[in-house]
């Protein structure tokens, strides 16, 4: 929407994305950083629930920051549809009127906002990894990669609202849960209907997958160019069962078809935190630690001295991948049969 005068448009709203109710981890980190930018703006925080039954969700919602929710609940928006949930959210814009909404880049959120985006007749910025405000002008500020992860593009939507971005998982960091909270609840009714769809849902088949997501792993061990071969992987895997972690690979493995894509740590794959980083063979080039940097505890193994990776390390050991990874699996084995 064009905005003639910016000040008509308040609050920063958050798409909450749930899956036969239960909420993506990303909707929470969503809801962290939005607190903190309505902070600076001096503006609320409002979360969009969509679905069918959803309100007992609300509770955990307010718990992570939300001071109102937008509950829109049909039986209509009980599975994800695109034309369903793109009209309910375009009516709640259209009604309410935000400066800013957030979606998580998830392969729902990276279908819908665009839609919305499209409905509402405004910008959107795909992917962020930061987001920011100039508190002066009121205008958030929406950073990107750009050209292959080469550089970072601050983005700014001047003249139109609400202000819409994507962000990748793992990125923000979601609030302490403070079940306190008593955020204000406001039912929507989207008056949607069942002809009004050009698509029709006639069955969901759950693929049933035993991989985890990298960006929920505590542990995490995460292999680069140094570690020579698919087959070397193996070593990795062995260590990250040992250790109850995940295994990663830097952008490099992947495109030599040695890890898959949704295992890459990177400014154009997924952004991790976890509590341990193990970066084995790893060099680390500015891309890659922009998915990693924010690691509780950063290992790196390379042979390497000067290796950059080395710098964001909070314990380093110089020396052969090939040599230190089997005698550390080694005394992980022999410590737990002693135990």
């Amino acid at each position: 929407m064009k905005a003639e005068n910016i000040h008509d448009f308040n609050g920063i709203y958050v798409f909450v994305q749930q899956t036969d109710g239960i909420i993506a981890p990303v909707s929470f980190e969503l809801l962290g950083k939005a607190s903190e930018l309505a902070e600076k703006l001096d503006t609320f925080v409002a979360a969009i629930l969509l679905g069918d039954n959803v309100k007992h969700l609300t509770s955990e919602i307010s718990a992570y920051g939300a001071d109102k929710i937008i509950v829109c609940d049909s039986p209509l928006l009980r599975d994800y549809m695109t034309e369903s949930y793109t009209g309910a959210i375009s009516k709640i814009i259209e009604e309410y009127r935000p400066d800013a909404v957030f979606f998580g880049a998830t392969p729902i959120g990276r279908d819908l906002a665009p839609r919305v985006s499209a409905r509402v007749r405004t910008g959107l910025t795909a992917d962020c990894t930061k987001l920011d405000v100039d508190e002066e002008k009121h205008q958030l500020l929406m950073t990107r990669p750009a050209f292959g992860g080469n550089l970072m593009a601050t983005i700014i939507c001047p003249e139109f609202r609400p202000q819409m971005a994507t962000v990748r998982p793992g990125v923000m960091q979601k609030l302490e849960r403070d079940d306190s909270r008593n955020a204000e609840i406001i039912k929507f009714d989207a008056q949607l209907k069942k002809n009004s769809c050009h698509v029709e849902l006639l069955e969901v088949i759950k693929k049933e997958t035993h991989k985890r997501d990298i960006s929920e792993a505590k542990i995490i061990v995460a292999g680069g160019r140094g570690v020579g071969s698919k087959e070397n992987f193996s070593m990795l895997y062995e260590l990250a069962d040992l250790l109850g972690g995940q295994v990663a690979a830097s952008r490099a493995c992947v495109n030599e078809g040695w890890a898959e894509k949704d295992m890459q740590v990177g400014q154009t794959g997924k952004t991790v935190r976890p509590d341990v980083y193990i970066a084995v063979g790893i060099s680390g080039a500015i891309q890659h630690i922009a998915g990693m940097e924010e690691s509780k505890l950063i290992i790196a193994i390379n042979k390497d001295a000067t290796a950059p990776i080395f710098e964001v390390a909070d314990y380093g050991y110089v020396g052969d991948l090939h040599k230190i990874i089997p005698e550390l699996i080694k005394q992980l084995k022999e410590s737990k049969a002693a135990k």
